[in-house]
């Protein structure tokens, strides 16, 4: 049973099924010689499909992974004679954006010689309802005069999602979205739902035509050695320090971590004293901070731990993998990120024979190889 104070954080949110996730327990103190409690409360970015309430002796953080798979959003229209739904899909969590219905006349063969006129009202209705379901899609997928999908799937058990891609009514901006047409079975949700899967691979094939777009681009760069591309860790940092970079392609398994180091001088440590009167231990000047850019297996290697210009031994301050800083931080430089996989044959080559990491120029530079790297705080501050 969760303790009072969990519970009252429980009662206290709004929305909570969807918009909170919650972890209390007992858990080993930091010197793991005793136990602690701990609650942890707090909103994800966006909401969670999922209601759970389990006891275990782990905390599962399984469906908050699925929130950082991916961030591209993709539009579905689910389209018959009964009516239209309109849907997101981001990632594992779907949405309802808007949905309405619609009585469109039967064919029959009644009237004699007014079924002419029947069938005239009857092509002129399903012309209006074409009509709306086409304005409907502006007002829920373009933002700002552009569309706010990655991609738009069109499905229906008739042939209104054949017509709709057809019509000149339907928008271009939109109709240049679309990457599949699916057959389902059924309307509203249930047909939401069908599509979905019917739409899954498509959806996963859009990442992968994205990402070889862009490294295609960057090797066509070194093939006509336009001199426009950079790659490499220390040519990327050198293009960032001239304010010459303008997009970092970034492999996201990158293993290469941003290592801070200090040199060891005891003469330059001043002890000063606490309020209490104790001594404590003043902070090294920063230009005894040293920035490295190591492989998990360099970070063991003791001769990284000897300053070349000072010749004095370095001490590991932090470290932390090169991928999530530039995650935190490339948008303080001015820069565009896109993160690439080894799983298509261009990001394999990509990750082999350029090291994962490079970047596109604003302009041309000429970058010197013995170029020393600034610290990251001084790069910042000419961005501010």
């Amino acid at each position: 049973r969760p303790p009072r104070s969990t519970q009252s954080r429980s009662s206290a949110a709004s929305d909570v099924y969807k918009r909170q996730v919650l972890y209390c327990g007992t858990v080993l103190s930091d010197d793991g010689k005793g136990e602690k409690k701990v609650t942890i409360d707090f909103e994800p970015h966006r909401a969670i499909n999922t209601s759970l309430y389990y006891c275990d002796n782990k905390f599962h953080v399984e469906d908050l992974k699925c929130l950082l798979e991916n961030d591209d959003t993709f539009g579905f229209i689910i389209v018959d004679g009964n009516g239209a739904l309109y849907g997101s899909v981001q990632g594992h969590a779907k949405e309802v954006l808007t949905k309405f219905t619609v009585e469109l006349p039967k064919k029959h063969g009644r009237g004699g010689q007014s079924s002419i006129r029947f069938a005239r009202l009857r092509v002129e209705k399903r012309h209006n309802y074409l009509r709306k379901v086409c304005e409907v899609a502006v007002q829920v997928f373009i933002t700002n005069d552009k569309p706010n999908v990655k991609g738009l799937i069109l499905a229906g058990s008739a042939d209104f999602k054949n017509d709709l891609a057809k019509t000149d009514m339907f928008d271009p901006r939109l109709l240049a979205r679309v990457i599949k047409i699916v057959d389902i079975a059924y309307g509203g949700e249930n047909g939401f739902d069908q599509a979905i899967e019917l739409a899954r691979e498509t959806m996963t094939n859009v990442k992968f035509m994205q990402e070889r777009k862009i490294i295609s681009s960057f090797f066509e760069e070194i093939a006509r050695d336009t001199g426009m591309v950079v790659y490499g860790v220390q040519d990327v940092f050198n293009a960032i320090e001239l304010n010459a970079l303008e997009r970092i392609l970034l492999y996201e398994d990158l293993n290469v971590n941003r290592v801070i180091m200090r040199i060891k001088d005891p003469s330059q440590q001043q002890n000063k004293k606490d309020e209490n009167g104790e001594e404590v231990e003043e902070e090294l000047p920063t230009k005894n901070i040293r920035i490295l850019y190591l492989t998990p297996e360099q970070v063991k290697d003791p001769r990284y731990y000897k300053d070349p210009e000072t010749k004095m031994d370095l001490e590991l301050v932090d470290q932390e993998p090169l991928t999530d800083w530039f995650l935190e931080n490339y948008d303080k430089f001015g820069l565009s990120l896109h993160l690439c996989t080894n799983k298509s044959a261009e990001g394999s080559q990509f990750v082999r024979g350029f090291g994962g990491i490079a970047g596109f120029l604003r302009y041309k530079v000429e970058l010197d190889p013995a170029m020393h790297i600034v610290d990251e705080e001084d790069l910042e501050e000419d961005f501010i």
